[in-house]
């Protein structure tokens, strides 16, 4: 044993000088890459939009977003947030005007505190990516669920790897990476979506595939659909409350 690794430990010295002396063979600049050069982004301070983000909402109005079609929203407009209006609860999601692909999206959510009902009763509610694939939002503070259906879950698809809510009442922070589907031009699912979740600076879900529209029952399935289509927030009857949306194109 102690001479089969003794042989292994050498041919690996003898590797790693001969890799050695064939990089001192080669100029610094030969290995330097210079185009092409990113482009310089501003970063936001603490949650703030970057230089070249879309913001969708900034607390001032709800001009970027429709309701049934092209009615203006419903909900509530109020000290900087936007809240389920609970007079139109389960029939009143909203959605951008505008439609996306792939995204960086940074969006806050709050649960009221006056929502003690348990399960997904409990401050409920639904980012859907491309008006399809849902991340959850749900007030998961000490309160069971599905797993699968538990805030920052890819809504009855994927876990999430950790619980990092905060009480209701306070605000919760989701960052999400999203690419979208691609099909081909006879309609063949190309490649699935995938998302990567980071809620309040926890990483919750790590670039996992989507496996179709969300569904309630039964198991998802692609069908071939547009490159770019609206973001939608749910209505779920539960007084949830957004501030601070704003994202950036991955083109």
């Amino acid at each position: 044993m102690k001479m089969k690794l003794a042989i292994s430990l050498t041919g690996s010295v003898l590797l790693l000088a001969s890799t050695l002396a064939w990089c001192q063979d080669m100029a610094p600049e030969e290995t330097e890459v210079w185009e092409p050069e990113p482009p310089v982004v501003t970063p936001g301070d603490a949650g703030a939009p970057p230089s070249d983000a879309i913001v969708l909402f900034d607390g001032s109005s709800l001009d970027a977003w429709t309701q049934g079609g092209n009615e203006a929203p419903t909900w509530t407009l109020s000290g900087g947030a936007m809240t389920v209006n609970g007079e139109h609860g389960g029939k009143g999601n909203i959605q951008t005007k505008q439609g996306f692909g792939d995204v960086q999206l940074h969006i806050e959510w709050r649960t009221s505190p006056e929502d003690r009902d348990d399960g997904q009763g409990r401050g409920n509610s639904g980012i859907f990516l491309m008006g399809l694939y849902e991340v959850q939002v749900l007030d998961s503070f000490e309160n069971r669920t599905y797993s699968n259906g538990q805030a920052t879950s890819v809504y009855k698809q994927h876990i999430p790897l950790a619980n990092a809510m905060r009480p209701p009442g306070e605000w919760q922070v989701y960052d999400i990476i999203f690419r979208a589907p691609a099909f081909s031009t006879d309609g063949e699912l190309e490649s699935a979506a995938t998302v990567t979740v980071i809620h309040n600076g926890v990483l919750v879900q790590d670039h996992v595939e989507i496996r179709g529209p969300t569904v309630y029952i039964g198991e998802p399935a692609y069908q071939p659909h547009e490159d770019r289509l609206p973001l939608a927030l749910q209505d779920h009857g539960d007084m949830v409350s957004y501030r601070n949306i704003w994202l950036r194109e991955l083109e």
